[in-house]
């Protein structure tokens, strides 16, 4: 998991305060038949507001309302979006965007290089807490400025005009362009309007604008006819319908009530891809399901050999077919798809299950175990039904090949993200990550001594020095090597037992045209269009 959801709930009487508002003024002519999306959505976003939002609900409807100096295209490549060109010197750490003169906020106003810097002294500033402060941390002086050590004012980007911005960064960071797509670096209005009483409308600078927002029920968008690009926008109205039980938003999908879910049933994958074979949408993106074992204490403390058999027992199709969400096993810690990168996979992912569960017994022996004196595991996992199946699965499978005796403590979502950094409470650690950008390196960090994402406690000073190596080379070609070596350097060492990679899952009507799940599951409404149906 990449992120804890963060609770905070925007009331829809009140959508204004620092972005800035403006009067809505309905445009009578323009009410006339529009072209309408409507997409469920798993969740009710926290907020709107890019430097507080943290989960995968508020950031679907951000990118919609707001566009950053990138963007990603429908197949994952980072584009223009509010600068029109960029560039970075020879030392790979100082980048400088151009901005677009046709970049307008909603409220006819231009986007400026001072709009992205405000937003970031936001982001960044301490008192404000924000959970994607460390997105910015790449930029010089970010990490000081979080620490407190720091004035957000110190940040290390300049604005020499209106549409130029330098961007000065610790270390060198090819993916530095995919990182400024995300929400976190996106601008926000910087000049405050008074408010009025008769109603408000988001400033965003993105394809869509706020229209209306009904909590527990629905988000509205309508088109943002001053957009730079609103040619290439075909939807006039995007309605996200929440719906937090998967059966319901297939229900209102299968009623005509949606034209589009962000999920499906996890037990009616097989059958609805008979029932509808061309509405079933299923695309690979960037994460990782593994299990973190103890390194701080045993019985896995130096005990590489009984980590490696418990790998081994995994029967990981067996897995993915018995959980049949359309998973793809992993036998590795880096997904396919990621950019620049060859994912590197254990030596013995293709030997056959005969000698697979030979070598895994081979190797428990060895570790000092047996039928006769087995191993008691603790695995600890959050609640979830997929996540449990999963456990249960594994859990039998090492009980059949090596007679391992695992205890399954199942624990509600916050309660588990506690009990995690309590090493005393677990040996095995159910464990996931999806990419906040397509980098290798935003999977290998997990690794690294000293981490807050290390849940194992693994440390290795090699691998250390070949993640800080890649980390200050420019050269890309240098960097991906390098770090390929680093994930070979982890799976040879077994502090993590990967599972499977993600897929995303979504109904589509056969209407639809754009949807193109990217390696990050991202789906613009602005590559989407209806056919006449």
């Amino acid at each position: 998991m990449n992120r804890q959801l963060l609770l905070l709930a925007i009331a829809s009487a009140g959508i204004a305060g620092f972005f800035g508002c403006h009067r809505h003024e309905p445009a009578a002519a323009a009410q006339e038949a529009r072209t309408v999306l409507r997409r469920g959505l798993g969740g009710e976003p926290s907020t709107l507001d890019p430097a507080a939002a943290s989960d995968t609900f508020s950031t679907q409807l951000i990118q919609d309302l707001y566009e950053g100096l990138t963007v990603e295209s429908p197949s994952g490549d980072v584009i223009p979006g509010i600068a029109s060109s960029w560039h970075v010197d020879n030392s790979g750490q100082r980048y400088t965007f151009q901005l677009r003169n046709d970049a307008l906020w909603s409220n006819g106003k231009r986007v400026r290089s001072q709009d992205f810097v405000l937003a970031w002294e936001r982001v960044l500033d301490p008192a404000r807490g924000s959970p994607v402060a460390n997105d910015l941390s790449l930029i010089v002086g970010a990490s000081e400025i979080i620490a407190g050590r720091l004035s957000p004012t110190s940040l290390g980007v300049s604005t020499p005009s209106d549409d130029v911005l330098v961007i000065n960064l610790v270390q060198p960071a090819p993916f530095f362009p995919e990182l400024v797509a995300h929400s976190s670096a996106f601008p926000i209005f910087s000049e405050q309007s008074a408010r009025s009483h008769e109603g408000y409308t988001w400033v965003s600078d993105g394809p869509y604008t706020l229209t209306k927002w009904q909590p527990g029920t629905q988000i509205e968008l309508h088109k943002n006819t001053l957009y730079w690009d609103a040619k290439a926008v075909k939807v006039d109205t995007v309605q996200y319908q929440f719906s937090a039980d998967q059966n319901a938003q297939f229900a209102a999908y299968r009623a005509g009530q949606l034209d589009m879910t962000d999920t499906i049933p996890a037990n009616a994958i097989k059958e609805l891809r008979k029932e509808y074979p061309n509405e079933v949408v299923i695309a690979p993106y960037l994460g990782t399901a593994y299990y973190g074992l103890n390194f701080a204490r045993r019985p896995f403390d130096g005990n590489k050999k009984l980590a490696k058999a418990l790998a081994m027992a995994i029967d990981r199709q067996r897995l993915v077919d018995s959980l049949a969400l359309g998973q793809v096993e992993a036998f590795g810690i880096v997904p396919p798809g990621t950019w620049n990168y060859t994912p590197q996979r254990w030596e013995w992912a293709s030997v056959s299950d005969a000698d697979r569960i030979a070598s895994a017994r081979k190797l428990y022996a060895e570790a000092g175990y047996s039928r006769n004196k087995p191993l008691e595991l603790r695995l600890l996992y959050n609640s979830s039904p997929e996540i449990k199946q999963t456990a249960q699965i594994v859990a039998a499978m090492w009980k059949d090949v090596l007679g391992i005796e695992t205890i399954l403590n199942d624990e509600e979502f916050r309660v588990y993200l506690q009990s995690r950094h309590e090493k005393n409470k677990w040996d095995v650690l159910r464990l996931a990550w999806s990419a906040d950008y397509n980098d290798a390196s935003n999977f290998l960090e997990l690794f690294r001594s000293g981490s807050a994402n290390n849940d194992t406690g693994y440390s290795n000073k090699a691998f250390d020095k070949l993640f800080d190596f890649a980390s200050n080379s420019a050269d890309s070609d240098l960097r991906r090597h390098i770090l390929e070596s680093a994930e070979k350097l982890v799976l040879d060492e077994y502090p993590a037992i990967p599972l499977y990679f993600y897929v995303s899952k979504r109904l589509v009507k056969p209407y639809l045209r754009g949807v193109k799940p990217n390696a990050l599951d991202r789906v613009y409404s602005k590559s989407i269009y209806v056919l006449a149906h």
